[in-house]
């Protein structure tokens, strides 16, 4: 019996060892996706995309608008202004510098407001990205999944380490109902 207890041990810490050892392997593995390319590819993006496309444009057309406006007043000024009395061409003056003005701040906010909306609907892709990467790492026992931008952040992977085009289908099936 005391030949069969060393060996017995012998056996259990050689599959205990086998075992920790693919065990490990897997569950360290180091893996990555290209946040570029799951914005690029998730076809959410391209949606929110337009739409938003759609509402800038609305927005620059509007100020766009006014200022044409402007600049017809302002050529029927050119055109009447040496008919017009001296104060009736300070009034006009004063009246076309302030309508200018306001054109001027309209347009502003209206840019700004652009670069916000462009901020948020960005934001909303680039969350339901973190949030379904998260649950994919949970459920495939992923210890960690590193974002890699085109700026250099994975200098180096071993083939089978990028993860994109596999969570790009998943993600795009998951927002599709498939």
């Amino acid at each position: 019996m005391s030949k069969i207890t060393p060996l017995l041990i012998s056996i259990v810490a050689l599959a205990f060892g086998i075992f920790t050892f693919f065990y490990l392997k897997n569950s360290s593995e180091l893996v990555y996706v290209d946040i570029n390319r799951l914005l690029d590819g998730y076809k959410r993006t391209a949606i929110v995309k337009k739409e938003f496309e759609t509402k800038a444009n609305t927005l620059k057309a509007n100020a766009d608008s006014l200022l044409t406006d402007w600049q017809n007043e302002l050529k029927n000024y050119e055109k009447e202004r040496s008919s017009m009395s001296k104060k009736e061409l300070e009034l006009k003056q004063e009246l076309l510098s302030n309508k200018q003005q306001q054109i001027n701040s309209y347009q502003q906010a209206v840019q700004k407001q652009i670069q916000q909306e462009d901020q948020k609907i960005t934001q909303t892709v680039v969350n339901d990205i973190n949030d379904f990467v998260k649950e994919y790492g949970e459920q495939k026992g992923y210890r960690i999944i590193f974002g890699a931008t085109g700026g250099g952040t994975i200098m180096y992977a071993q083939e089978g380490s990028d993860l994109t085009d596999e969570v790009l289908e998943e993600l795009n099936a998951q927002f599709t109902g498939k």
